[in-house]
């Protein structure tokens, strides 16, 4: 098992990506350019602390989006999933599918996990904050689902 893998530093270039949506849009961080990007990474579509996670950053959509940001959840789930996943609970956000986690693995998002006394590879529930012109701004590594979205919030304005 490989442990957590090496992130970009704050002010470095975020690595660029291409990942496709539920609806097989395909998004790309290039394009982004000009808008804080809020990329989070969860481990898994569906279960209790990735759809707080979701959820939070649904509800915070307007104000993210008045600071001049947009929200990209990615995780290794398939584009069927992230469909269910995306309208179970109304999410107005894309969520993209990282199936051989590559884009994981470029931000240092991947790595060995350990649940229920087992270890495993997966995915870590982790936050980069992307500003306007491509350079990380800041990264949470171990995020807590409940305040998330409005720790983001509050360093977007920080940062502005």
């Amino acid at each position: 098992m490989s442990p957590l893998g090496v992130h970009p530093a704050i002010g470095a270039a975020a690595p660029d990506f291409s990942l496709a949506d539920a609806d097989g849009v395909t998004h790309n961080l290039a394009d982004a350019r000009g808008s804080w990007v809020v990329l989070y990474f969860y481990p898994k579509d569906d279960t209790p602390g990735c759809t707080i996670e979701a959820c939070e950053f649904r509800d915070a959509e307007s104000q993210l989006l008045e600071a001049g940001a947009v929200v990209w959840g990615v995780s290794p789930d398939d584009q069927m999933s992230k469909a269910a996943f995306r309208d179970k609970f109304s999410l107005n956000f894309p969520i993209l599918s990282d199936v051989g986690h590559a884009v994981a693995e470029a931000y240092g998002a991947w790595g060995a996990r350990e649940s229920a006394g087992r270890t495993f590879e997966g995915t870590h529930r982790m936050t980069f904050l992307i500003d306007a012109e491509g350079r990380i701004a800041k990264i949470w590594e171990k995020v807590t689902p409940a305040g998330h979205a409005a720790e983001v919030l509050a360093e977007i304005g920080a940062q502005r």
